[in-house]
């Protein structure tokens, strides 16, 4: 597949990168591993790899950087980020239908920080389904989906200081 325009809401990434540069970062210092996950998932979307570009950007989303961190300044929580890449996929076909991926981690995730991380997978997918709302839910989930106010909430009460906003802006500009 040829390059694919750049994502306004990602750094430039390196000239070339493999998922090396997240594992050699295991341990490290978290905003450098914050960063370098965007800089991948950027370097994979230009390639033509949108579904692995949202696994390693999610991985960025899901990283406990410090809310006061100077990296998320500069770069904030994707939510654009990952909003942009949904909308500007030129078609439907994902290797693996992120709307779904997204309700599964909602519904599935464990381990640290699992209910923000279970916050931001609600709100990754709400951006989800305004962008591309022809992509379909799992039908055998059985869930009820949350409202925006509901996932809103979430983020208000567990979320980082001015994350809703992020969020918010995102969803409106998708």
């Amino acid at each position: 597949m040829s390059a694919l325009r750049p994502c306004p809401h990602l750094p430039t990434p390196e000239a070339k990168m493999s998922y090396r540069c997240l594992t050699a970062l295991k341990g490290a210092d978290r905003e450098r591993f914050y960063l370098t996950a965007l800089k991948y998932g950027h370097f994979l979307w230009q390639r033509g790899h949108a579904g692995r570009s949202i696994l390693a950007i999610t991985r960025a989303l899901y990283a406990d950087v410090p809310p006061g961190a100077a990296t998320l300044n500069q770069w904030p929580l994707p939510y654009a980020a990952l909003g942009w890449i949904i909308a500007n996929h030129p078609d439907d076909h994902f290797p693996g239908n992120p709307r779904i991926s997204f309700e599964h981690q909602a519904t599935r995730l464990r381990g640290d920080r699992q209910a923000l991380r279970r916050a931001r997978a609600w709100a990754v997918w709400a951006i989800i389904r305004k962008a591309k709302p022809t992509l379909a839910g799992d039908p055998k989930l059985g869930i009820e989906e949350p409202t925006l106010n509901e996932i809103e909430a979430q983020l208000r009460t567990i979320g980082y200081p001015g994350e809703v906003g992020i969020w918010q802006a995102a969803l409106k500009h998708t």
